[in-house]
């Protein structure tokens, strides 16, 4: 059966010849299982050519039972009594039993037109499944490079494929504003393009000298959210700030620290790396980013909003009067407490509404706001100190899960960044290490890859850089693997890849075959920047 990820429990009967599907093969849903049923009749009748109709005694039926958990589910194909049975606590859990169902067809099951019209069963089995976190997400960074929203719904559908639950959409950034705020426009108009972009490290001194930019209408985000949602997926937005705000402050300059800083200069930021220009820290900013969260709230209708909150250089506060004045004024003890205060004030106005300030590990230094979560990226210890002191916590270590550092430690790697994180290594990752007791790390909400990209130009070039690591990522998130990596079965998963590759041929995916990229996937004479050293012990 190969599937991935691997789920709780599942039952099969070898010398069952299983159940056909065919022109009389029905499918039908009850009340709560519309999205799923109408994906799942999508979806299958493109591959199989079937029609699929509905009938009051369908072969292939959807329902919910409130004994099990939202996103848990049962599934059954009994071919002697000529059904399958898909039983979930949530409209989301009959999604990912929809999604098991698929895998259990074959990868043509994944193609968008019928190879063939017969041939098509489902293997005898009796199948129970739930997910180990309720955070399972990736990050997809539109800022560096812009994504299209066409490339944007076929990334929610691969997150699905993979029961991944929590798109985090970086939508701001030095390098460019891609979200659209109908009272500032020239955030998305100035902010939203840059001149020129670097292509590899500093060190090469490449530039490709092409404008690079775009947004996304509120309208587009708002089609991203539902398209997301049909599919069990929650997209959690991120407007970075204090830093990384040199977009924002080019399209409005007096957003920038004008008493140290001609603002007016500034343009979209064109390097790689963190700009030294960030947020004043004025009634004024504080209202026009209370704006622009009015309007992000409008359109995205998750539990958490992100405000970054990370590489924050204090340099331009320490060198303001009026930073100086408004640390004074509050009786803060340096810049770090400021930024601090700034993060409280955006934790208490979402609260107010009914959200959760989600923000990077830096957000604890000078103190964490009461509502606020934690991503932590740079390793285990913010998200061990958050934990400990009873806030929610996302793990996310940039040594085990940026996926776009390289997969290989060799010349012949497409810009050769970060740490080498192999499938291997990402399979053994564990999101909850030991120091933490049991009532901490009840705390560990979940955990995340993050795709960042700068290095990242084009869809396939996420494609390389997330696959096949993300199918490995995608199982650690969902199932119940030992929390010992020594007792990980990487043979076996390693075996059922050989069919997941498959699946994902069908679905177009670019990725990083395992004997090493293609020559079409390589950039050689482009500098990168390994970084030394092992990852960090759990």
């Amino acid at each position: 059966m190969d599937l991935i990820p691997a789920p709780i429990a599942v039952r099969t009967t070898a010398t069952d010849p299983g159940l056909p599907l065919g022109p009389d093969t029905t499918l039908a849903g009850g009340p709560g299982t519309e999205d799923a049923e109408r994906w799942l009749r999508s979806v299958l009748g493109a591959a199989t050519g079937l029609a699929l109709p509905r009938a009051a005694d369908p072969v292939v039926a959807l329902g919910l039972d409130p004994a099990l958990a939202p996103e848990e589910y049962r599934l059954a194909v009994d071919p002697a009594g000529g059904r399958v049975r898909i039983t979930a606590g949530g409209p989301a859990g009959a999604h990912w039993g929809a999604q098991t169902l698929r895998q259990l067809l074959g990868p043509d099951a994944y193609r968008r037109a019928p190879l063939r019209r017969t041939g098509w069963t489902l293997p005898a089995c009796e199948l129970r499944d739930a997910p180990r976190f309720g955070w399972r997400g990736v990050l997809i960074d539109v800022a560096r490079h812009f994504l299209p929203l066409g490339d944007l719904l076929r990334y929610v559908d691969l997150l699905a494929a993979h029961k991944l639950n929590v798109l985090h959409l970086h939508l701001t950034d030095d390098q460019g504003w891609r979200f659209e705020v109908k009272r500032y426009p020239r955030l998305t108009g100035a902010g939203g393009w840059r001149e020129r972009s670097m292509v590899g490290y500093r060190a090469a001194g490449v530039r490709d000298d092409r404008p690079h930019g775009g947004y996304y209408t509120q309208d587009d985000l708002r089609e991203l959210v539902a398209y997301a949602a049909e599919r069990g997926i929650t997209v959690v937005p991120e407007i970075d700030l204090p830093g990384h705000t040199q977009a924002a402050i080019a399209a409005y300059p007096e957003l920038g620290n004008t008493d140290v800083v001609d603002t007016a200069a500034l343009g979209v930021w064109s390097d790689w790396g963190v700009s030294s220009n960030v947020l004043n820290v004025s009634d004024a900013t504080l209202a026009f980013f209370e704006g622009v969260l009015e309007e992000l709230l409008e359109v995205f209708p998750s539990e958490y909003v992100h405000l970054g909150g990370d590489e924050c250089p204090k340099d331009q506060w320490r060198a303001s009067a009026a930073a100086q004045a408004r640390i004074k004024e509050l009786d803060l003890a340096d810049e770090a407490e400021l930024q601090s205060w700034l993060i409280r004030h955006f934790d208490t106005w979402l609260t107010a509404r009914g959200r959760r300030l989600i923000g990077w590990d830096e957000i604890l230094e000078g103190g964490l706001a009461p509502g606020a979560a934690v991503a932590s990226w740079r390793g285990y210890a913010g998200g061990v100190a958050a934990a400990r002191a009873g806030h929610p916590v996302v793990m996310c270590p940039e040594q085990y899960v940026y996926l776009d550092h390289r997969q290989a430690d060799g010349p012949e790697e497409p810009i050769p960044v970060g740490f080498v994180r192999t499938l291997a290594d990402v399979y053994r990752f564990e999101p909850v290490p030991p120091s933490l007791d049991e009532v901490s790390a009840r705390q560990v909400i979940g955990t995340q890859a993050n795709l960042w990209s700068e290095f990242a130009d084009s869809a396939r070039d996420l494609d390389y850089r997330a696959f096949p690591r993300l199918a490995a990522f995608a199982e650690v998130a969902w199932s119940a693997l030992p929390r010992e990596a020594a007792e990980r079965d990487l043979a076996d998963f390693e075996r059922r890849m050989r069919t997941h590759y498959a699946r994902l041929d069908a679905l177009g995916v670019a990725y990083r075959p395992a004997t090493g990229p293609h020559p079409w996937q390589r950039r050689p004479g482009v500098l990168g920047r390994p970084l030394p050293g092992p990852a960090p012990q759990v």
